[in-house]
């Protein structure tokens, strides 16, 4: 990314996502995935290579959720700090295992790298993470709109 892309990105991410919680959260799931494609790059098995790249094109799909989830929850509860909003602190929550499950996740993946010899079960460690990162977006999305759904006036979708 070129440095006036990079720039605009910013200024469109401080628009949608604000400098606070929720572009933190944005942001680490953000810097998850990219640790976890870093990790690819030295993986010398080509079936266990395939096995972590599909995994990889399902976590990368998560990126836009997690996006959307963290654009919502500043429209209905802006942040510039770390105070976690009570409404949707279930929200966050989910996030923040959602970041934490991708971490461990590339982790899984960089053991497997390491491994010597043949993988006798392939990514299934690596799988059995990236399903968690998966269950945790969508009971972030889950809890968002059943905030929504609760009648909170911070929360009636505009």
């Amino acid at each position: 990314m070129g440095f006036f892309t990079a720039a605009r990105q910013g200024r469109k991410d401080d628009a949608e996502l604000g400098k606070g919680l929720w572009r933190r959260a944005h942001d680490r799931f953000h810097r998850g995935l990219d640790r976890y494609h870093q990790v690819l790059e030295g993986v010398e098995d080509e079936q266990l290579y395939a096995e972590l790249v599909d995994i990889a094109n399902e976590l990368s799909e998560l990126l836009e959720r997690v996006r959307a989830v963290c654009v919502e929850a500043q429209r209905r509860s802006p942040s510039e700090g770390l105070d976690i909003p009570g409404p949707l602190a279930g929200v966050h929550r989910a996030l923040s295992k959602a970041g934490n499950s991708l971490a461990t996740t590339a982790e899984a993946a960089a053991m497997l790298r390491l491994a010597v010899g043949p993988v006798p079960v392939g990514a299934a460690s690596v799988r059995r993470r990236a399903e968690s990162v998966l269950e945790q977006v969508a009971d972030a999305e889950r809890r968002l709109a059943g905030d929504a759904a609760s009648g909170h006036p911070e929360s009636i979708p505009g």
